[in-house]
Formats: C-alpha cells, sequence, structure tokens
C-alpha cells in the first residue's frame, strides 16, 4: 500500500487525486492533507479518509477545525511550517505536490530532502528552481513524477527508449478559449470569458495562463529539466481538441504520442500507480470515431507573447524563470481581480523580464530573492500596492 501526503488537497488536482484514492482504498492510504481557507472541503476530507496530520493556512481556521471535529485525533498545523509538516511526514512515501504557484516551492523542496517521492503537479516548483530541484532530488534519490497531463505523456511515451535517441519533444496546447479570436480584440476580453477553458475544468490561475499560453510556456520551462533536455528540443504544438496529450519524435523520424480523454485523472493516476496501470472504468474511454478530427497548427507566438517570454527566461537561465513565473503570478491576480486588463499580463511579465539581471540559483535563498524582487516591479508596474494583491 502506498501512503500519500497531499499538498493542495481541495484544489482540482487535490479533488482528483483523493477521488483515485477513494476507488482504490486497497492500495493507497492519506498520511497527511494540506489545503488552504476551504475548511468545509477539508472537513469532508478528514472524515472520508482519516489522516494522521492536516495544515491550514491560517492559525484561526486550524482553531476553529479542531472545534469542528473535537474527536479528530491526528495533528491539525498551519502556514507555511504546515505545508513543510505535511510534506516531510514520516509515513509518507510518496507527496503530491498539487499547491498552485511559488508557494509550493519549499515544501517540495522539503519533500525530496527527506527523501519521498514526488509526484509533481504544481509546475512552478520545477519553473522557478529546475536546477536545484533535480539536482537534488539526484542527490537524495528521488523520483520527480510528471502529473500534468503534458509531461504525463513525454514520461509514457519516453518508457523503454535511449533518451540520446530522441530528436525533441512536442507539448501540445489547446490554445485556450481565444484561439480564433482576433489579436485587436484581445483588449476587452472579459474575466468570465478568459476562464471559459474549451476542453479543461481547472482552477482560476491556470485558465486564464491557459488563456494567455503562460501555461504552456511554463510547461515548457518544466520539461527542459523534467527530461533533461535544451530549449531547442522542446516544441509547442496548438491542438485544439486536447486528446493527444503530447508527443515525442525520435531521431529515426518516428512519433509516439500519448492519446486520452481530457481528465485529469488518468494521469493521476498512472503516477500513484507507477509503474502500474489502474483500471479507471467510472471515467469514459476515448471513441476516436466519436472524436472524429485531430487537428494541429503552430502557435502565434505574436498574439500570445507570453510563450515566448518562456523560451527567453529559459536562454537566459539563472533567476530569470523564477521572475518571470512571480511576475505572471501578479498579472493574472491583477486581472482576475479586475485591475488590469487581459493584454496586460504579458506587457507586465515582459517588463519584469527584460529588468530582471539574471543570477546563479545557487540555492533556495537565491531563487527566493529572485521572486521577491519580481513580485514588488510587477506591482510597481501595474500600480498596485502590497496590500491589495496576495503574493
Amino acid at each position: 500500500m502506498k501512503r500519500l501526503a497531499i499538498l493542495g488537497s481541495t484544489g482540482s488536482i487535490g479533488l482528483s487525486t483523493l477521488d483515485i484514492v477513494g476507488r482504490f482504498p486497497e492500495k493507497f492510504r492519506v498520511v497527511a492533507l494540506a489545503a488552504g481557507k476551504n475548511l468545509t472541503q477539508l472537513i469532508e476530507q478528514i472524515k472520508s479518509f482519516q489522516p494522521l496530520l492536516v495544515s491550514l493556512s491560517q492559525e484561526e481556521d486550524a482553531k476553529r477545525l479542531r472545534q469542528e471535529l473535537p474527536d479528530f485525533e491526528g495533528d491539525i498545523v498551519w502556514g507555511a511550517d504546515g505545508l513543510l509538516a505535511t510534506a516531510t511526514h514520516e509515513d509518507a512515501d510518496m507527496v503530491m505536490a498539487a499547491l498552485v504557484g511559488a508557494i509550493g516551492l519549499p515544501p517540495t523542496l522539503a519533500a525530496i530532502r527527506a527523501g519521498k517521492d514526488v509526484a509533481l503537479a504544481n509546475k512552478e516548483a520545477l519553473v522557478v528552481s529546475g536546477e536545484l530541484m533535480t539536482r537534488e532530488a539526484a542527490q537524495h534519490d528521488v523520483r520527480l513524477l510528471p502529473v500534468d497531463s503534458e509531461h504525463n505523456a513525454i514520461f509514457q511515451a519516453l518508457h523503454g527508449h535511449k533518451q540520446e535517441r530522441v530528436k525533441r519533444i512536442i507539448l501540445t496546447a489547446s490554445g485556450g478559449p481565444f484561439l480564433h479570436r482576433p489579436a485587436e480584440d484581445f483588449q476587452t476580453i472579459r474575466i468570465e470569458e478568459a476562464l471559459q477553458h474549451p476542453t479543461w475544468k481547472m482552477g482560476n490561475k491556470i485558465t486564464i495562463d491557459s488563456a494567455t499560453l503562460m501555461n504552456k510556456g511554463l510547461e515548457v520551462i518544466e520539461a527542459r529539466w523534467l527530461f533533461n533536455l535544451p530549449p531547442e528540443q522542446v516544441s509547442v504544438i496548438v491542438h485544439p481538441q486536447s486528446i493527444v496529450h503530447s508527443l515525442v519524435e525520435y531521431v529515426d523520424g518516428s512519433v509516439l504520442a500519448q492519446l486520452g480523454i481530457p481528465d485529469m485523472r488518468v494521469p493521476i493516476s498512472y503516477i500513484l500507480a507507477y509503474p502500474d496501470r489502474l483500471p479507471l472504468t467510472h471515467l469514459p474511454q476515448l471513441n476516436l470515431a466519436e472524436a472524429a478530427r485531430l487537428e494541429f497548427v503552430e502557435p502565434d507566438y505574436d498574439k500570445f507573447p507570453c510563450l515566448g517570454l518562456a523560451y527567453t527566461a529559459l536562454e537566459r537561465g539563472g533567476t530569470c524563470p523564477a521572475a518571470l513565473n512571480a511576475a505572471n503570478e501578479v498579472s493574472v491576480a491583477s486581472f482576475l481581480s479586475g485591475r488590469i486588463a487581459f493584454t496586460d499580463i504579458a506587457d507586465i511579465n515582459k517588463q519584469v523580464l527584460v529588468a530582471h539581471a539574471a543570477r546563479p540559483v545557487k540555492d533556495l535563498e537565491s531563487v527566493l530573492e529572485a521572486d521577491g524582487w519580481a513580485r514588488a516591479q510587477a506591482k510597481k508596474i501595474a500600480g498596485i500596492s502590497e496590500q491589495t494583491v496576495a503574493a
């Protein structure tokens, strides 16, 4: 039986993970859960899975949880220390890293240093500090197993093949809700429009990232570190149907693809059970005849400049990806709060990246310093005070 700690249990990935766990109780046991502020949902999870430890963002919520569940015998913790306690729980074999944003970096790194295998759904951890993460994973003999559907597809297509025979990997992008919208209309895009993803159900932040294609840019950076490939061997193709989740092209011209329905429970189950597979009979099966048509088009870097910014950050190296990611978190939060226009997201990200002086990624402190600088710069450019945008 595999024992799991879940960082981000009330988010979309956390919920999908617990759905899989609940269907295979003979294979998995939840020992620790870290949520944000969704106390109601966490209480239901505690009742269903009886973890040994739970964590919340705020101390007052932790105290309220103890009042709500006086018979709960597990530990209740909170804040940054609570995340670290969840990630390093002594009974956990694997940590599902499903926090959104750079907040997931310290606990994910702590899990690695504690010798835990990491199911990586928090792409920012590798975007912000891929060099540090992969170095620590090798040092502690820990596996970084990709949960994102695209990286999970690459992981599957690489299985059993020599890396030196890989010509390139090809990440697929849905194109988001504005694939066919003229660029001159982007200035008028409303929040509710940007949150209408055509194929995936995700949290607000990642949905906006998909609309700007920054999500794909972050995945390019993540792929560079996960699969130890230079940026020129990581390509992107737009595939609106989200059926082909990604591809690997080999030196002989063969291209291997992983196909499936657009449901995150499929890649999650593969990573949880790896190298086994679970019978997900409750999910609809892929019907190619019904899918009928699969389209592929080159991404428009002019209309979606965030994708190009990610490649620029990779090429410049060092702390540039950390700075870009931090700027993007601030700009997306600002858009979602109605303070800036949709097109301002890319503009702010670009200004911060251009202004950032890249430094080597020596340790966690150097990454967090770049992160903090970029957040402050992004807020300054947007004319937003520290109190109005959550870091």
